[in-house]
């Protein structure tokens, strides 16, 4: 991120410069991760659930080319409601800046403007990782490598469960980034509180992840992301039956009509919305709020 221009917005340069804790927050989930006009209200609440902790939250986005941390209400507004905003990897935000595009920040990119930013907690709902016949497809979300270089620690619900959970972990593992349960042993499957994969580190408030972020400060050699699984409670996480039964059918959906690349995610998670008659969705904003809130207790934390 060396070289590349970054606009504040005015609630983050003032916690800039006064000290205050900031958590990272990504703009694609509200251009494409949710439905109109739920989207904007949500993005809001998102925010809000940041402020209640005691933390400023710093939503990344590009509006006419302009790479902005801390989008204000009309540019959240605009990326919410608009048409023409592209999702933009660490990949895209050059040649996206150069065309004056505007733009919602993947977990990649918002990782990566968000360390380039000084900034150490990001909340985002799921991670990419891996794809089902990755063997064959070499279908691998750019989120790993980034978070592999990028020292930040991004509080999430595991990755999404319609990836190979198994195989991101390895990956996650053969790349050098930390993951950690958060008051658990099991690696959440995003609509799962369990996706059957065991970790080896469980924390269990807030300090304990602040201490792991100061820890890392002061050792260069311990420079990629630590990933903090936050799983939802049991009562809360989508039916796993119906999780297993949609899952089926979508994978099944998505090789007869051919769907492929970067059209795999939004597929899956479409279907699901649509044959879970919207209770996926409903998961879905759960697991973004309880992370958002945890995050910022890792940034007030972090920062004390």
């Amino acid at each position: 991120m060396n070289g590349f221009e970054i606009r504040y917005g005015p609630e983050v340069d003032a916690a800039r410069r006064s000290g205050a804790p900031i958590v990272a927050l990504e703009s694609t989930i509200i251009s494409h991760g949710l439905p109109r006009p739920d989207n904007l209200r949500i993005a809001r609440e998102i925010e809000d659930t940041v402020r209640a902790q005691g933390a400023v939250p710093a939503t990344i986005g590009m509006v006419d080319g302009e790479l902005i941390v801390g989008l204000d209400d009309a540019q959240l507004t605009r990326l919410a409601t608009s048409d023409d905003v592209v999702k933009l990897s660490v990949r895209d935000l050059a040649i996206a800046a150069a065309t004056g595009a505007n733009g919602a920040t993947t977990v990649a990119s918002t990782s990566a403007v968000a360390a380039a930013a000084g900034i150490e907690v990001f909340a985002t709902g799921g991670l990419g990782g891996v794809h089902r016949l990755a063997s064959e497809s070499f279908d691998e979300s750019a989120d790993l490598v980034t978070l592999a270089r990028t020292p930040i620690c991004v509080v999430s619900a595991g990755v999404k469960s319609i990836l190979d959970v198994g195989a991101t972990l390895e990956r996650l593992e053969t790349l050098g980034v930390g993951v950690v349960g958060y008051r658990t042993r099991k690696f959440p499957g995003f609509y799962l509180s369990d996706s059957g994969f065991p970790l080896d580190w469980s924390v269990d408030s807030p300090e304990q992840v602040a201490r792991a972020i100061h820890a890392r400060r002061g050792h260069r050699a311990s420079q990629s992301a630590l990933v903090v699984a936050n799983p939802l409670p049991l009562s809360e996480q989508l039916d796993p039956a119906l999780h297993d039964q949609v899952l089926t059918e979508a994978l099944h959906e998505m090789k007869l009509h051919g769907v492929s690349g970067k059209g795999v995610t939004p597929f899956l998670l479409a279907y699901f919305h649509e044959h879970t008659l919207g209770a996926s969705l409903d998961v879905n904003i759960r697991i973004i709020l309880r992370n958002s809130e945890l995050a910022a207790q890792i940034a007030v934390a972090a920062g004390k």
